[in-house]
């Protein structure tokens, strides 16, 4: 009777087609149904927060400068990695990008974990001219990131953000400009600011106080990068977890 029923579904391709089809629908069901069920895939970590305006026009010139296509951004739950880089990447920390960083490339580093690593005058004299401080680098320099920052829709910017998810408040998007300017101003009032945005840093990422430049925003922007999750509690073994 087996080998009767077996041949009969082998030979009839109206009876395979729908029981594939059952079985295919009844598997994805089983996968996707409880993604509903669930407020978020994602784990809460505490620290993580949206982008700051200045940061975000940061990420907006790696992406369009092709910076992730000799760096990713996601390091791996083995040993190695988290001996060179630090602790392994959390989906957390990329749950306001769009789109994510993560990737497999690296003609450079990983850049999952640079933020604080080197000073705001190496990272900007870095882009400016790689080969003078790492001989080796064949990265291209981006001295022309010393024009003037064009920011003039990062309100814009913010409301469309908090439409695909990332929770930017009514008093973050009325305050995009002025708070993007706070920051790169060390000098500035940052009660406001800082209530926002926790943990943000305020300084002269360019060392120019004339202007708010392209090259302050991607400085910004690569020195949150690994920041705002603190690590310190985590042990070698819980490193080595995935």
């Amino acid at each position: 009777m087996k080998n009767f029923t077996h041949a009969l579904i082998e030979r009839n391709v109206v009876i395979l087609g729908v029981l594939t089809l059952l079985t295919v629908a009844i598997g994805g069901l089983v996968q996707i149904i409880p993604l509903f069920l669930v407020e978020t895939t994602i784990e809460r970590v505490q620290g993580i927060r949206p982008y700051t305006p200045l940061e975000l026009m940061g990420r907006n010139i790696y992406v369009r400068e092709g910076c992730y296509l000799c760096h990713s951004q996601m390091v791996r739950p083995f040993r190695d990695e988290a001996e060179r880089y630090g602790h392994y990447s959390l989906a957390a920390e990329s749950m306001y990008d769009h789109p994510f960083q993560w990737g497999s490339k690296r003609t450079g580093p990983d850049l999952a974990r640079v933020g604080g690593k080197y000073s705001d005058d190496w990272q900007a004299a870095h882009l400016r001219s790689p080969r003078e401080l790492v001989p080796a680098s064949i990265m291209p320099p981006y001295a022309f990131l010393d024009r003037p920052l064009d920011a003039a829709e990062i309100t814009a910017h913010l409301r469309a953000q908090r439409a695909v998810g990332v929770p930017y408040t009514d008093a973050m998007i009325a305050e995009a400009a002025r708070d993007l300017a706070t920051q790169a101003n060390p000098e500035a009032d940052a009660a406001g600011f800082n209530a926002r945005y926790p943990r943000a840093r305020q300084a002269l990422f360019d060392a120019n106080p004339r202007a708010v430049t392209e090259m302050d925003a991607l400085v910004a922007y690569l020195q949150m990068l690994g920041t705002l999750v603190r690590f310190s509690d985590v042990t070698p073994e819980q490193l080595r977890q995935p």
